[in-house]
């Protein structure tokens, strides 16, 4: 007997009323309009009281109780079960469900949104189909794969189900199964063919094509289980040669995963890899049941194969394990491109903190100018798209002159900085995260000292500038609008925060943008292609086409990543207006430069407290823009390097440690810091 278990009377209660329902007599079931309903309704019992714990007790001991205690409903249900299953395909089952089905990502989401919402109809006579009927909730695949092999194996008994031979005892279960392992292996080296992956790894026509050496051996081993009976058993040198290759393969899609720090990577060569990675994943499994050893052990595969083919199929449509799988290797390219550019933004010296509060200052005094320029266009009263066209024009001319000139705005740090810190977190060896505290610290004093020098710049400029156009031609640049520029700093009366918060995001997405133009400049060989191109050469010479290659490469990135902030800062705005909803942008230094502008146009009539709120309110905006862009850069940067979220509380009292000990190091960089930091920068 079985052993009792702590199993919820609920879902006891509600598994005896389907067995009742559909098996107190022996052959009610034959006569429904649809013979599946039973199962369909035991699945669904099952499946309303799976376990939220993966140490709760499995749905399946009930299940297993019950039958134990009901034998004729138990000849019932194996009489059901047999006659649903048995003459059934295998091999659709096993060589397509939960391997991508296309290279374009966006494709293979709205293939199985698709499917979510209109399930799919396998043919007639496969075990897809009625696994399709069986398994289509959400989380299927991750409830049935927590059931204990114990009491798969005591199900398995109890419904007399034969066991998986290799001896045509099985109407041909061994040969499907072995005839998917060579399906797969077909589909995975015509992949491996293809010109954009060899790119990957260049070196793979230099020796044996590993999926080449891969495909003969599964074709021998199918021509020999055929011609001459011979089975594979887990000792023969073949099927250790194949595990090998297997493994060799595997290898080879690795490196080429590896290679994409030089090489660059698409969306569409990251599917393909995956797809393959997959599949070779599939083949294993397939090979492992194929393999026999002592007949005794024919239970044990039969097991395996039903729980492989319930939990592939289970999770076959899953959607947001695709997005996580299938964005992990390009976001790490693109928060390497922006961890490389992020090392620059983070002092460690005196003499680099200085450096970073002037290089923060001239960002400042564009951006004043960008406010002038931003309040004479409000002037204009232009179309709605022709104000979203000149403030995006505004703003990303001054962003891109800020980038050219070497100058810094001071929120377009954090998303650049995220993923060093990341970095530093898979690189330390102790796992105190002191080093990373350490790290945080001198990003912190390096992000303070550039709001500094943006905010300390952009009033003083704006105000100079507004003033000596008042006194060249007569006219207050902030006099129609003074009253509008101070009331969105109070951040107790207005929207302020939350459009700090979006422009925190903008933050974000304009250093993901400069990550991904990196990325794609790498894997298309786009300043090679300049350097060579034969037009270039011949108009500007050899010398010439290498200079724009250079420059292309070092330069088109940050341009690109400016133009677009420039669109979504300045485009918000209108957007907002089009579609009736209060969206607009907040950002420290423009906020600065704006309190200068509606301080001379009052005629510096604001009170105290309106001063002192859009102070306030400065220093909060400033806030709110560092927290979101960092954060979500952060959040992406660890998903890239697969580090649990879990470990942020560790993170965050490392941090806590550090600047009770060392608050002064958040501020300005001590002599004792220096002497640490200094090596390891």
């Amino acid at each position: 007997m079985h052993a009792p278990s702590t199993v919820s009377p609920t879902l006891q209660a509600a598994l005896e009323a389907v067995l009742r329902r559909h098996f107190d007599a022996p052959d009610a079931w034959r006569s429904l309009p649809d013979p599946l309903h039973p199962l369909v309704d035991l699945v669904n019992a099952l499946r309303r009281h799976r376990p939220r714990r993966p140490e709760a007790p499995a749905p399946l001991t009930a299940l297993i109780e019950l039958l134990e205690r009901m034998p004729a409903h138990r000849a019932a249900l194996a009489a059901c079960v047999r006659a649903q299953v048995e003459g059934r395909s295998l091999r659709g089952a096993l060589t397509d469900p939960g391997i991508l089905a296309h290279s374009d990502l966006f494709g293979e989401v709205l293939r199985r949104v698709r499917k979510k919402l209109l399930p799919e109809l396998p043919e007639e006579g496969s075990i897809q189909r009625l696994l399709v009927q069986l398994f289509y909730q959400r989380g299927d695949d991750r409830w049935l794969s927590r059931i204990p092999d114990d009491d798969a194996r005591t199900l398995f008994r109890l419904l007399g189900g034969r066991a998986f031979r290799a001896d045509g005892g099985d109407d041909g279960a061994y040969a499907e199964v072995l005839q998917a392992a060579v399906v797969l292996g077909h589909r995975v080296t015509g992949r491996a063919m293809e010109p954009e992956l060899l790119r990957m790894v260049p070196d793979l026509d230099r020796y044996e094509n590993p999926f080449l050496a891969l495909q003969r051996e599964l074709d021998d081993l199918q021509q020999r289980v055929h011609r001459d009976g011979q089975l594979i058993r887990t000792d023969d040198l073949d099927h250790r040669q194949l595990l090998v290759l297997l493994g060799q393969c595997m290898a080879t899609i690795d490196q080429a995963f590896a290679n994409s720090a030089t090489q660059g990577i698409s969306l569409r060569v990251n599917q393909s890899l995956l797809r393959m990675r997959q599949q070779l994943e599939r083949m294993r499994v397939l090979l492992d049941l194929a393999a026999v050893s002592p007949e005794a052990d024919a239970e044990d595969r039969t097991v395996a194969l039903a729980r492989t083919l319930a939990v592939i199929n289970g999770g076959r449509n899953n959607i947001r394990d695709l997005l996580a799988e299938s964005t992990q290797q390009v976001s790490f390219e693109i928060t390497q491109h922006t961890g490389r550019t992020g090392e620059h933004y983070i002092t460690s010296t005196a003499a680099e903190y200085r450096h970073m509060f002037l290089s923060a200052a001239g960002g400042g005094a564009i951006v004043a100018c960008m406010c002038i320029v931003k309040v004479m266009l409000g002037l204009l009263h232009p179309p709605l798209f022709v104000k979203a066209l000149l403030a995006s024009l505004n703003y990303a001319a001054g962003f891109i002159l800020i980038y050219l000139t070497g100058a810094t705005l001071a929120t377009k740090q954090p998303a650049m900085t995220a993923a060093t810190l990341v970095r530093s977190l898979k690189e330390d060896p102790g796992g105190d995260y002191a080093a990373f505290a350490e790290l945080f610290a001198r990003l912190f004093r390096s992000q303070f000292v550039a709001f500094m020098g943006n905010v300390l710049l952009a009033f003083p400029v704006a105000l100079g500038l507004v003033a000596g156009l008042h006194a060249l031609t007569g006219f207050n640049v902030g006099g129609h609008a003074w009253l509008k520029l101070v009331n969105e700093l109070n951040p107790v009366t207005s929207l302020a925060l939350p459009h700090a918060a979006i422009a925190g995001v903008f933050l974000f997405l304009s250093g993901l943008i400069a990550g991904s133009v990196a990325n794609t400049t790498r894997h298309e060989r786009i300043p090679e292609r300049i350097a060579e191109h034969p037009w270039l050469k011949r108009t500007v010479g050899t010398r010439g086409a290498r200079r724009l290659a250079d420059l292309y490469a070092r330069r088109w990135a940050g341009i690109i990543s400016n133009l677009w902030f420039g669109v979504f800062m300045g485009s918000t705005a209108a957007i907002g207006l089009f579609f009736g909803l209060p969206l607009d942008i907040r950002h420290i230094t423009f906020a600065a430069g704006n309190l200068a502008i509606g301080l001379f146009g009052s005629g510096w009539q604001l009170g105290p407290w309106t001063l002192v709120w859009s102070v306030v309110g400065i220093g909060l905006i400033g806030f709110v823009n560092f927290a979101v862009s960092f954060g979500l850069s952060l959040s992406l940067a660890m998903r890239s390097r697969a580090i649990p979220y879990r470990d942020l509380s560790a993170i965050l009292l490392a941090i806590g440690r550090h600047a009770r000990h060392h608050p002064l190091r958040f501020l300005v960089p001590t002599r004792a810091s220096v002497r640490a930091e200094v090596p390891n920068s």
